[in-house]
């Protein structure tokens, strides 16, 4: 019994640990205010000032948002847009033959393009929450990276009156674009009266991400020359990378707290 009222003490410290906990927070106008390390913030005054901002911890998949009053400006952000991927890397070069009649190597398939992040899940609570102008809240979805460039093919060395020229190495293969990332969720939980008034005032974006671009093949190697009918075949242009899809679109509920 004593290992599990041990156990269940520090889960219980974990959680107080994971929370920003405060009586009041006053956003200065144009102030930045961060989760940080924490997926929850609690407070029982929140005041946003006009031009201020809450940046949500977007390495978690869900935040909380826990305010007994919320008294926000105008033109005020919460941010949870997710980050686009990057591109993917292009593929190494051939190595090109300058000894005759030898080949060039073939170009390396370059790297798809990163999948952009979803946005960030909000959840927030309030029991009296005023908004004089207007909130946005941004929750889109991060864009997917371009997908990298196939490496070039080699060119192969010359030929002689003794040996044919060199073939040309083949062209890589474009890198795929990556996913867009889904738009995130907002969800309000407010008394029922509060539904249809700050309704209007909350402006969400909650797009998907955009998809990255498939990566173009790489060009092909030359042939090397030689005297008649000993020249060397040129290398095959590599195939281009898939396009990545569009992330899905995120929701927006309200719901009686």
């Amino acid at each position: 019994m004593k290992f599990f009222a041990s156990l269940f003490l520090v889960f219980l410290c974990s959680l107080a640990q994971a929370q920003l906990r405060y009586t009041k927070l006053v956003l200065q106008p144009k102030q930045v205010f961060s989760f940080g390390t924490s997926d929850i913030l609690v407070v029982d005054t929140l005041i946003m000032m006009d031009s201020s901002s809450l940046v949500l911890n977007k390495t978690k998949k869900e935040n909380y948002l826990h305010a007994k009053v919320m008294r926000i400006g105008n033109n005020c952000f919460i941010d949870g847009n997710g980050n686009n991927g990057k591109a993917g890397k292009p593929g190494s070069v051939g190595t090109s033959s300058f000894g005759p009649c030898r080949s060039g190597t073939n170009g390396e398939d370059a790297v798809k393009g990163e999948d952009g992040l979803h946005g960030t899940d909000l959840l927030i609570y309030s029991k009296d929450i005023a908004i004089t102008g207007q909130l946005s809240v941004l929750l889109a979805g991060g864009n997917g990276g371009n997908g990298g460039m196939g490496g070039e093919g080699g060119s192969a060395g010359s030929g002689t009156i003794h040996c044919k020229g060199g073939d040309g190495g083949n062209g890589g293969k474009g890198g795929d674009g990556g996913v867009g990332g889904n738009g995130g969720k907002l969800a309000v939980h407010v008394p029922i009266g509060f539904h249809s008034v700050i309704a209007p005032k909350i402006k969400v974006n909650f797009r998907g991400g955009q998809f990255g671009k498939g990566g173009r093949g790489g060009y092909s190697g030359a042939g090397g020359l030689g005297p008649k009918g000993k020249s060397g075949r040129n290398g095959l242009q590599g195939s281009d990378g898939n396009d990545g899809s569009l992330g899905n679109y995120g929701t927006l509920s309200f719901a009686d707290n």
